[in-house]
């Protein structure tokens, strides 16, 4: 059993294409679409399959495109554990204008989960043959879901000892810090949201963040600040990692890729300090990719040799 579990409420396929140019009411000429398994756990193991670690996927799935969900997963080697759910799972679409780079990425709702599906996702948690170390929930809620179903998950993995790693945001995000957790890894406007500002410079990210730890909230606060790098905050570490210079070509599941690299150090018994650097790698590796192909496993290696050689970390 994989000492890894992530869970994604929203699971969805991602549908990429690229048109030579987007423009209004004309009939658009696409490349073929490129299909690709999508949401914020399953991006997760994809990561860190990549990686070279093995997890566990937990999701619900349903309708013609939850089975090419499936399809997809099998085809990356992504250990499963489907919940089938009445609904179809989502579909999201993301086309790049060839002309300028410029990239649209429309999603989808997804759809409701039942209140006896939601216990069933419970349920499915519950029944692992193994207890995991590590439970990642990351991603959105389908419509109609409370986070009070993310607090339940939280509360059952916590009575069993594991650790359990959030990436969401909103009300979710919320109520997982109010139940406590290991690590929590929001970007700088939900951190900006909880502080009730409209932006934080990067000392005020590093006083909320510790405000969130010295408050039991989690162990370990990881801020995106997006083309800035990460601050990782613990009760006796402030750093700021910066990202390093690349060219962008697409910024879909950076954070996701982020968190697979915060997980696998953690997992594999690299420092804090090292574990940010790797995230910062991964999620920086996600962007020179088009689509949403996550990283390559030579550009993540390349960026974290060369983050930890010139990026030596600084105590608080």
């Amino acid at each position: 059993m994989p000492r890894i579990v992530t869970l994604t409420l929203n699971p969805t396929v991602d549908k990429s294409t690229t048109a030579d140019q987007i423009i209004p009411d004309h009939k658009l000429r696409c490349a073929a679409p490129k299909f690709e398994p999508g949401g914020g756990g399953i991006n997760v193991s994809r990561g860190l399959r990549r990686l070279g670690a093995d997890s566990v996927a937990v999701f619900p799935v349903g309708g013609p495109s939850g089975t090419l969900l499936l399809e997809l997963l099998e085809q990356e080697h992504i250990q499963q554990q489907a919940v089938p759910v009445a609904a179809r799972t989502r579909e999201n679409f993301i086309v790049v204008d060839a002309s300028n780079g410029q990239q649209y990425r429309f999603g989808m709702p997804g759809s409701p989960l039942t209140p006896d599906e939601q216990q069933q996702v419970l349920e499915s948690l519950r029944s692992l043959p193994e207890k995991p170390e590590y439970l990642v929930i990351s991603g959105s809620l389908p419509p109609g879901v409370e986070p009070e179903l993310v607090v339940r998950i939280i509360r059952a993995a916590k009575e069993l000892s594991i650790k359990v790693v959030v990436d969401t945001s909103g009300p979710a995000l919320h109520q997982a810090l109010a139940e406590g957790v290991y690590l929590a890894k929001p970007n700088v406007g939900e951190l900006s949201k909880m502080a009730g500002v409209e932006e934080l410079d990067n000392d005020a990210v590093a006083d909320m963040a510790r405000r969130l730890v010295h408050e039991g909230k989690c162990e370990i606060v990881v801020t995106s600040l997006g083309p800035q790098g990460a601050c990782v905050v613990t009760r006796d570490l402030v750093d700021h990692i910066p990202a390093p210079a690349v060219r962008k070509r697409s910024t879909v599941g950076a954070g996701d890729s982020m968190v697979a690299g915060l997980v696998y150090g953690l997992s594999t018994g690299l420092s804090v300090r090292e574990t940010v650097r790797l995230g910062v790698a991964c999620g920086t590796a996600a962007t020179m990719n088009p689509g949403t192909e996550l990283f390559k496993k030579a550009d993540v290696d390349k960026l974290y040799h060369w983050l930890l050689q010139t990026m030596p970390a600084v105590a608080a």
